[in-house]
């Protein structure tokens, strides 16, 4: 019962301080998800390293590049410039080669990688919940996201209860089922078809339909990754920031792969 109320309790301040950072927007939004991006980032390569290294918080330079990046990258779309965050990234690659290359061989070439990955994947990716927010009916359009993967995984997971029988990802998690899965995908469409008969958005109410009940499916598969990565690095969860519910990419785990694709899915039909 009291990790039941733990959970419940920290559920309702996220909500509370995600639900007025959307809300308002502007710098006080980007600095949240500047703030997650970093932490995030930060559990993700905790997790890439060896068991006996964890407890370090100390980066080495491909890691201080790494955070280095994402504070250019969120620098760059809080002044509106999109097309730097690409350059960005490319001169981000280039250093972490450079430094590679002049501390070798202290660092295996899955490094360099790791870190490249983690800042798209961590502070690029999640960025999008600023820039959907930011764009023109970001304050209608943002609650998509959210609709696509905590809708979801809460529809997934009542009808996987109820109707569960066929294994989506026996290995990898066994608890899945086909059958949520569909309804994870269904619930979040209607979701979706009923905020956009209630939110006037320029566009008939099936295109955020359309938008949540393919951000739910990819958003499934967010989950999964983050799940398939703690289980190749034997860890339970990223982080404890969250109590009850884990680290940063344990919570957004499912928003950080849905967010760019709600933002693609509004330009193109909205």
């Amino acid at each position: 019962m009291a990790g039941f109320k733990t959970r419940a309790l920290s559920a309702v301040v996220l909500v509370a301080i995600l639900g007025t950072a959307l809300f308002f927007g502007g710098y006080y939004l980007w600095a949240l998800m500047f703030f997650s991006s970093i932490v995030g980032f930060f559990e993700f390569l905790r997790a890439m390293r060896e068991p006996e290294d964890r407890g370090s918080m100390k980066p080495d330079i491909l890691e201080a590049l790494g955070y280095t990046g994402i504070a250019a990258v969120y620098m760059v779309i809080l002044f509106g410039w999109l097309i730097w965050a690409f350059y960005v990234l490319i001169l981000l690659l280039i250093s972490l080669m450079i430094a590679y290359v002049l501390q070798f061989p202290r660092f295996p070439t899955s490094k360099m990688m790791q870190v490249f990955f983690g800042v798209i994947y961590v502070g690029v990716m999640l960025s999008f919940v600023y820039l959907t927010r930011m764009g023109e009916q970001g304050l209608k359009l943002v609650w998509l996201i959210f609709i696509a993967s905590w809708i979801c995984d809460t529809c997934a997971y009542l009808s996987g209860m109820a109707l569960g029988r066929h294994k989506l990802t026996p290995v990898l998690s066994p608890k899945k089922s086909v059958e949520g899965a569909i309804g994870g995908v269904i619930g979040a469409a209607l979701v979706g078809l009923i905020y956009g008969i209630i939110i006037e958005l320029g566009a008939a109410a099936w295109v955020p339909a359309v938008i949540c009940g393919v951000g739910a499916v990819i958003s499934q598969f967010g989950d999964l990754t983050a799940s398939a990565i703690k289980r190749n690095h034997e860890i339970k969860d990223y982080g404890t920031l969250i109590p009850g519910h884990g680290g940063i990419l344990d919570r957004f785990d499912s928003v950080i792969i849905t967010a760019p694709i709600v933002y693609i899915l509004s330009q193109v039909f909205l």
